[in-house]
């Protein structure tokens, strides 16, 4: 016969299947049982936000499983990252790999910018990075070019105004609503709502372009509304509202470009109240009231 706790239930199968706290005392941040406690749409879309694909078919458990693995291996390459190799082999082993990848951020007056994570990055992360950064040619490009790519575009962005950089960053101006005032600013991927229908905003091309597509939303411009052989309006086009016709797909490159150009903020949700998955998104520009 089972053991009983103090609740009078069983300590068998249901403890060990989904014991409480956290089963990984190195991994602090990792709560599994809270992992556990989240709805099915609500770990595909953290997963998602962590550049994990083909999650559609998964089942809960799956998924809890993945979730808790990808935030392992962040913790894994934090950790390292602040080691700063001090577990390496011999001297000259150091001296070698210090010397192709040296630690840190070898650029003190960009101090966003840190070669060595970026080096550690894979090939479509880097690319993927800079696709969303307006970078485009990268199909052919090695790894250490895609690394010098990246770095240079983050150095750009670091020496220009935050305001039109696209880094994150709230544009402040004259006309900022308080649509924007009352929202969480994101600045990251890895920043997260602080609850379901929280409004947010963000200037952060990657951030932007990972909620598209994970709606499967196609970057578009309003036709007509086009000037001087820029784009014009700025929309997403999503299929489950049915493709409109007045929409024009361009490339992202072109759709971040006039993003910048013009200022603009992205106001948006991730989930609605319920827990559901939000396509609600707004442009603003905090320099006209017309956005």
């Amino acid at each position: 016969m089972p053991t009983k706790n103090g609740s009078g239930r069983g300590s068998g199968s249901t403890a060990t299947t989904n014991p409480p706290g956290n089963q990984t005392p190195n991994t602090p941040d990792i709560n599994e049982s809270e992992i556990a406690r989240l709805k099915v749409e609500q770990l595909r879309d953290r997963l998602r936000r962590r550049g994990v694909t083909g999650t559609a078919d998964m089942r809960k458990d799956d998924l809890v499983k993945a979730l808790v693995k990808a935030m392992k291996d962040g913790a894994k390459k934090s950790t390292s990252a602040r080691a700063g190799g001090s577990s390496r082999g011999s001297s000259s082993a150091k001296k070698s790999t210090s010397s192709a990848n040296p630690p840190g951020n070898q650029t003190p007056n960009t101090s966003d910018v840190n070669e060595s994570e970026i080096a550690r990055l894979k090939v479509d992360e880097l690319r993927s990075r800079l696709r969303a950064r307006g970078v485009s040619g990268t199909a052919d490009m090695q790894k250490a070019d895609l690394v010098k790519a990246l770095v240079k575009s983050l150095r750009d962005d670091s020496g220009s105004s935050s305001s039109s950089a696209g880094g994150g960053g709230v544009r402040k101006g004259p006309q900022n609503s308080k649509s924007i005032k009352y929202a969480q600013e994101v600045t990251s991927v890895d920043d997260e709502p602080e609850r379901p229908g929280r409004s947010l905003v963000t200037t952060d091309h990657e951030v932007i372009r990972r909620w598209a597509e994970a709606r499967k939303g196609v970057p578009t411009t309003v036709d007509g509304t086009e000037h001087d052989g820029h784009a014009g309006v700025l929309r997403f086009d999503f299929p489950s509202n049915g493709r409109e016709q007045r929409l024009r797909e361009i490339s992202w490159e072109e759709w971040f470009r006039t993003f910048d150009e013009r200022r603009l903020n992205f106001i948006y949700q991730e989930e609605r109240s319920d827990g559901k998955q939000s396509n609600f998104f707004r442009l603003e520009s905090p320099d006209r009231e017309d956005g």
